[in-house]
């Protein structure tokens, strides 16, 4: 008896393991009685409304789910990140553009308009931290980034091209389609998704579809204006009023 699975048993079977699907939630989502258990082990053909189901939820490609192409999607699943207009200086080298509060409210409606980037200052900056990438600066508003960031500080970011050159846990400017913030990020690509993530425990992590997404920018280094004095830490206020009751107790012994 020949036990060779097939090709759509085994892709199958990859589609629930790479997004971290049970074999009994993956039935569920796609209307599958009891477990997918029959068909991955080649007991049970998969079904034309489960092969609906896949496409549905995970744009799977049907073509390569039966071994004709190695198409997986249907769609591009990673869109393109990377920035969708440069500006270069005298050198032909790239210009760090400089956009505030204010230009960011249309930043993201302008990403395609060259004339639009005309109006944004631009400068260079001769040190190899940044050389041989795009780089581009952000001015910071709101307070969900303190105590590290703070309202009105300029973050310098790193042009990210794809999804897969994303580094968790690193602070990026992310474009979406009427926003720009600033965010610690992790990327979760078996769900599809990027979690946002403020420093201020005021503000609650939040997921969006990465699709959302239209530029990402890795945060390498900030500008701030206005240096505050360090505030004495609570520990090195207690040490210094113990030490002046101590002095005060041992005037009183001599």
């Amino acid at each position: 008896m020949d036990t060779k699975l097939s090709i759509e048993a085994i892709r199958f079977k990859q589609i629930r393991e790479e997004f971290r699907y049970t074999q009994q939630k993956f039935a569920k989502l796609l209307h599958i009685p009891s477990t997918t258990a029959d068909i991955e082990r080649g007991k049970t053909k998969i079904s034309g409304q489960v092969v609906l189901g896949l496409m549905k939820h995970f744009q799977i490609n049907p073509l390569w789910l039966y071994g004709e192409t190695k198409e997986k999607y249907l769609e591009n699943r990673n869109p393109s990140i990377h920035p969708k207009v440069i500006t270069l200086n005298s050198q032909d080298t790239d210009n760090i553009l400089m956009v505030n509060e204010k230009a960011a409210a249309g930043y993201p409606h302008n990403l395609q308009d060259p004339q639009w980037y005309e109006r944004l200052p631009a400068f260079d900056l001769p040190l190899p931290q940044f050389r041989n990438a795009t780089y581009r600066g952000f001015q910071v508003e709101g307070d969900s980034m303190l105590p590290s960031i703070k309202p009105g500080d300029w973050v310098i970011g790193k042009a990210i091209a794809s999804f897969e050159e994303i580094i968790n846990e690193r602070v990026y400017v992310i474009v979406l389609h009427d926003s720009v913030l600033v965010k610690k990020l992790q990327y979760q690509p078996y769900k599809r998704k990027v979690k946002l993530i403020s420093f201020n425990d005021g503000y609650l992590p939040v997921e969006i579809d990465y699709r959302d997404v239209q530029e990402l920018w890795l945060v390498n280094s900030k500008l701030t204006f206005g240096v505050d004095e360090p505030e004495e830490s609570s520990l090195l206020k207690e040490l210094r009023e113990s030490m002046s009751e101590l002095k005060s107790q041992l005037k009183k012994i001599n």
